[in-house]
């Protein structure tokens, strides 16, 4: 049974963004600390604190953190630790909280302003916004804002994307995919082209994967500048190795949605949380990451279709 994202205990999320600069932030904070994992896909990731989700390390987490701004926007977390210091959230090691936050971003300097980017006051602004309600918004908004696809000629062939949502019911459990799309491939949804790269003249689909076979040396746009971001959340009561299994199958929906998807030119990350305070045990972790991979898939679409050119 399909259910709106917000249903998911546990999670609130906050967006703030420059629609002028086309760049923002989307916090996803975890209401009880959340544990979980990632999986790193990409050749180009632009992330922060990943390594403290490691099974090997596992503490637990306090929010999860997208933007755009390539590395720059990792400055977004500063602030975004400031807000959880105000509201009495981290990890208490007897002298100061220090929230744990997780963090990846997109590319998205060839769209907007490159000399614009996330930073302290605008992530500080998003994670005030979580706790001001809960605003899981597709399309434009957040981290989202400046989002693009079908890279493979560049961006004047590109076509707009955004942030999508989707989310199901099984029983007890509860799954939820979110993503940030900007991919250097193209999009698909049940086998048909929905987005991506454009003719010269903006009047018909061109094709990324045969642009990407057919070129060679300076006709090459292989340079790290995109990135698609998802995150899978879950009441199910799974270990961190278990969710770094979840991720990983969730990935499998990226790959159906996106053509090509992985490459050297994305930073593609997948990130599986366990959230809230009431765990379902006892659940098939091959079943929630086949239903993961589908709702992976449908929050691609709906990054396209919620999207629009700013």
């Amino acid at each position: 049974m399909r259910i709106a994202f917000s249903d998911i205990a546990g999670i609130r999320v906050g967006n703030a963004q420059d629609d002028n600069a086309a760049t923002g932030v989307t916090v996803f904070r975890f209401t009880t600390p959340g544990r979980a994992a990632v999986e790193i896909f990409g050749g180009g990731p632009a992330s922060r604190e990943t390594e403290t989700i490691a099974p090997e390390r596992s503490h637990p987490l306090n929010a999860l953190v997208f933007s755009g701004g390539s590395a720059y926007g990792l400055a977004a977390s500063d602030g975004i630790m400031r807000s959880l210091e105000s509201h009495g959230v981290g990890y208490d090691t007897g002298i100061a909280l220090v929230p744990i936050v997780c963090q990846s971003c997109i590319f998205d300097l060839g769209y907007g302003s490159a000399m614009i980017r996330p930073d302290a006051a605008m992530g500080f602004a998003a994670c005030e916004a979580s706790f001001a309600g809960n605003d899981p918004r597709s399309g434009n908004v957040g981290a989202g804002t400046g989002a693009t696809v079908g890279k493979a000629a560049g961006m004047a062939q590109s076509q707009k994307a955004g942030i999508g949502y989707s989310a199901a019911q099984s029983g007890k459990l509860q799954v939820g995919a979110a993503v940030v799309l900007n991919s250097y491939g193209d999009i698909y949804f049940s086998g048909k082209k929905i987005a991506g790269m454009r003719t010269p003249d903006q009047k018909a689909f061109a094709d990324s994967y045969e642009t990407l076979l057919k070129a060679t040396g300076s006709n090459l746009f292989t340079s790290t500048t995109n990135t698609t971001l998802a995150a899978v959340f879950t009441n199910g009561d799974f270990t961190p190795a278990e969710l770094k299994h979840l991720a990983r199958m969730a990935a499998a929906g990226m790959a159906r949605a996106i053509r090509p998807a992985f490459t050297t030119a994305d930073g593609d990350t997948v990130y599986a949380i366990s959230v809230g305070e009431e765990k379902v045990s006892g659940v098939s972790l091959d079943a929630a990451g086949a239903l993961a991979a589908t709702l992976l898939e449908e929050a691609i679409a709906d990054a396209v279709r919620s999207a629009a050119i700013i």
